[in-house]
């Protein structure tokens, strides 16, 4: 997870494919763009299946709204858009409609879709495919607590890596991992 470390530096473009379209579309725009960018993928991503559609205008945009919902934003990155649309179907069966954004990109990172979405929902949880110090985790967190004061009814709850060295046996990586459970967890204790 070297997105933070990357979007650190200024003039460098940082994107997190998560879909194969994405995947597609983004190389291409990276190899078209006169920036310098970096694409990180996920490697559980790589089991993902879906169309691709080659005519694409491609582009380095930023957020895209995966799932729409009204209770929870949910801004994901990475493998964690899996995990918040697995969460999303599990809360729906109990009538909480999680609205899921997919990042795309951290630097430049773009919050504009986030704070439309917050406005309307009041919560919201940042789950970032790594630790949460000095992250974009906390960076979003920070950017939604300014512009969404007024609209949220709960601190902004962020989920990541546990903080110790990334582990390497399952049993450790189970408790390592955030997941769908994290964030059904988080819901839950905002909601209430």
């Amino acid at each position: 997870s070297l997105h933070g470390v990357f979007g650190h530096f200024p003039g460098i473009k940082v994107a997190l494919p998560t879909s194969p379209q994405d995947a597609y579309s983004m190389l291409r725009a990276a190899v078209r763009d006169d920036n310098p960018v970096i694409l990180l993928e996920h490697r559980w991503l790589y089991d993902i299946e879906g169309s691709v559609d080659e005519d694409r205008v491609p582009l380095l945009e930023g957020p895209v709204v995966v799932r729409q919902g009204c209770a929870v934003t949910v801004a994901c990155t990475s493998w964690m858009v899996i995990e918040a649309l697995k969460a999303a179907e599990v809360l729906a069966r109990q009538g909480i409609e999680l609205e899921v954004i997919d990042m795309r990109t951290v630097a430049p990172l773009d919050e504009t879709a986030v704070v439309a979405s917050v406005e309307r929902t009041g919560h919201c949880i940042v789950a970032d495919y790594d630790w949460l110090a000095c992250g974009v985790s906390a960076e979003l967190a920070a950017r939604l607590s300014h512009r969404c004061f007024t609209s949220l009814r709960k601190p902004v709850e962020r989920i990541g890596f546990a903080p110790v060295p990334c582990p390497t046996t399952r049993p450790l990586e189970n408790l390592f991992y955030p997941s769908a459970v994290h964030i059904i967890r988080t819901v839950e204790q905002m909601l209430g």
